[in-house]
């Protein structure tokens, strides 16, 4: 009986000791053995543990195994052969992170922007009083115009521009402004204005609008009130003493009209010269004022919360003017000084860009940002700087990390007056290579105050010259009645005392060969229509040419625009 105790015994302990450490239970044998204090047994088995258990494990002849204690554990990895490897991969992981996280911002940084509104597409620049008549008085309105935008969408054009219809008077051709927030009656009400720019965006087009900040009309409040010398108003225009004697002015210094002869006028009320640098009718503001800076960006606002799109800024140049009134320079230093009466015959330094006039440009463009935070809402800034050198009209792009214009308008194809080669190429080069990088071109080829395109360069090169500003790269802007070939009128019946050669771009646009070529029904018009209108219209064109047919599908005009659209992307990088 003892051997067989004994022998069982020896079994018992001989499957203990087979048994694995499962990490959970450490001492399992000990606890066992712990239930009988009087066991032999137990005192060597207990000493065995403990001598295994006490002080920190010896790691040198023992392999890893599964389940081992986090003492152990730390034991091992703080060994060289499992450390160094985990540091090697934790630092790839980090290094690997940083760069993707730099090749993310690389990315991002030199990816092309998407096209915007102004870019996808033509603009259509309209003189209202000469495009469509609804009412029958002979002059184009705002319903007129709202009338023919099913005409506007079949040309693929994607930006209305109408030039100024501000309240004015008819003598400077509506330039001068009697009041910025109000429609001339001529054209309407702010009512029609207000349909007109809602059935525009219902069409899926925008809608840019002039305006001119250099000067007002002498009938604007704001004049009547600085000539009586009333508040704040007293220095909203540019005064200076000035001598008066027998109906003869003799002005502070020799700076003349863009129109000729002087720019002081005296003014019999507040017996002060003011200054214009165009006709007497429009005096410059004085931007030099705050207040007068304000009023403008509150005029911006006004419009753009009726809606409007974007602006076409004119005559900027002339905003500022030297403090100091020195005379300017003759061109021909020999020439007697009371002869001088031709704005070419001076060298206009101190009346034309001068230092402040680009800040006060770029503070437009930041009260138009206000507007643009909406998505699809980006509201578009242009600049007219007629007369400028080609590096000076860049500038107006502004500066890299400073906006200014979207762009300032291309007007160069506009005066080219012979159908030369190497005229047209010298042009496109020119902005091309001249233009900021990163910047958006745009060609245009008439406007309100140049030779339309036919009188200029010929019949036979209209469709040449609008073929080529739809495949180069930039925005094609087209002026009312070029897509058909007009032509200047001959004549003009109004009377008018200066710049008469820009009403004869600006006739009544050509629909069809009935009376008045389809722009009125009324027994007159406020210009007589083209000679050719019978053979030269809308009708004939649609009749003629598939380009203008929307149920053919307008091919022409979609190879046009997919071609200008792929050249925009090979040549300025923008997708």
């Amino acid at each position: 009986m003892a051997e067989d105790k004994s022998k069982r015994g020896s079994t018992g302990l001989y499957a203990k000791e087979g048994q694995t450490n499962n990490g959970f239970v450490q001492n399992e044998d000990i606890l066992e053995t712990d239930l009988d204090p009087s066991s032999p047994a137990a005192g060597p088995q207990h000493n065995s543990v403990d001598i295994l258990g006490s002080g920190e494990p010896d790691v040198k002849d023992v392999r890893p195994y599964a389940g081992m204690p986090k003492e152990v554990l730390f034991q091992f990895s703080g060994q060289a052969r499992y450390r160094i490897p985990r540091e090697v991969l934790f630092w790839l992981t980090v290094a690997s992170v940083l760069v993707l996280i730099a090749a993310t911002i690389a990315i991002i940084a030199i990816s092309p922007k998407c096209l915007d509104w102004w870019q996808v597409g033509p603009m259509y620049q309209i003189y209202p009083r000469s495009f469509k008549d609804s009412n029958k008085d002979g002059n184009g309105d705002l319903k007129g115009i709202q009338d023919k935008l099913d005409y506007i969408t079949t040309l693929n054009i994607k930006t209305v521009w109408i030039t100024s219809f501000y309240k004015s008077s008819l003598k400077d051709f509506r330039h001068g402004v009697e009041d910025f927030r109000e429609i001339d009656p001529l054209f309407g009400t702010m009512k029609d204005f207000e349909n007109l720019v809602a059935a525009i965006h219902d069409k899926g087009l925008k809608l840019i609008i002039d305006f001119i900040p250099n000067h007002t009309s002498d009938k604007h409040a704001w004049f009547q009130w600085s000539r009586n010398r009333t508040g704040k108003y007293t220095d909203y225009y540019i005064w200076h003493d000035c001598n008066y004697e027998n109906g003869i002015t003799i002005p502070p210094n020799n700076w003349l009209s863009v129109y000729g002869n002087s720019s002081w006028h005296f003014d019999e009320v507040r017996k002060q010269c003011y200054f214009h640098q165009f006709t007497k009718e429009q005096p410059d503001l004085n931007f030099r004022n705050p207040d007068v800076q304000e009023e403008i960006k509150e005029i911006i606002q006004f419009w753009l919360s009726k809606g409007v799109d974007g602006f076409s800024f004119d005559a900027l140049q002339f905003l500022l003017e030297a403090k100091h009134l020195r005379d300017e320079a003759q061109v021909n230093k020999t020439q007697i000084p009371d002869t001088v009466t031709h704005y070419s015959q001076l060298h206009h330094d101190f009346t034309i860009t001068q230092v402040g006039m680009h800040d006060i440009i770029r503070s437009f463009r930041q009260t138009m940002n206000q507007y643009s935070r909406e998505p699809g809402r980006y509201r578009f800034m242009g600049t007219e700087a007629h007369g400028e050198s080609i590096t000076k009209t860049m500038v107006y792009y502004g500066l890299p990390f400073i906006q200014e214009a979207d762009f300032p308008f291309n007007n160069y194809l506009s005066k080219l007056d012979k159908p030369s080669g190497n005229s047209v190429f010298e042009v496109i080069t020119s902005w091309m290579e001249n233009m900021p990088e990163g910047k958006w071109p745009n060609w245009m080829t008439g406007g309100p105050d140049n030779v339309r395109l036919t009188s200029r360069l010929g019949e036979k090169y209209v469709n040449i010259m609008n073929m080529l500003v739809f495949t180069l790269p930039g925005t094609p802007i087209t002026y009312y009645g070029e897509e058909i070939g007009m032509r200047n009128i001959l004549t003009a019946n109004l009377n008018e005392t200066y710049d008469v050669d820009t009403l004869f771009s600006k006739s009544p646009m050509q629909w069809d060969n009935s009376s008045n070529a389809g722009f009125s029904e009324g027994s007159h018009t406020w210009l007589p229509t083209s000679s050719d209108y019978h053979t030269v219209n809308v009708d004939v064109s649609i009749r003629e040419n598939f380009m203008l047919t929307p149920e053919t599908g307008n091919e022409f005009l979609l190879l046009t625009t997919h071609t200008h659209l792929e050249l925009s992307k090979t040549l300025t990088g923008v997708v």
